[in-house]
């Protein structure tokens, strides 16, 4: 991939040029994800109250997997399958 593509690729995943690249995050930037963090509360706060619910248990949804696939012990998952 030429590095050219780095800051298009950055953009589309909506994370910085040095997450991408495996740098820990500045206080500005960790600053500017918890802006963008309460600007997304605040719409979910605006949906109607029936669709509420839903954007919680997506969320709730994501979170858990995160956390399992951080979590699970190596022995714990799948063998990968290989050709035969």
């Amino acid at each position: 991939m030429p590095v050219s593509a780095l800051p298009v690729l950055a953009r589309t995943l909506a994370v910085t040029l040095e997450e991408l690249m495996g740098e820990p995050a500045t206080k500005v930037q960790k600053r500017i994800s918890a802006l963008k963090l309460a600007r997304h509360k605040e719409k979910i706060s605006q949906l109607p109250r029936t669709q509420q619910p839903f954007v919680m248990r997506m969320l709730d949804t994501v979170l858990a997997q995160q956390g399992r696939q951080r979590w699970v012990k190596p022995w714990c998952q799948p063998a990968s399958r290989t050709a035969s």
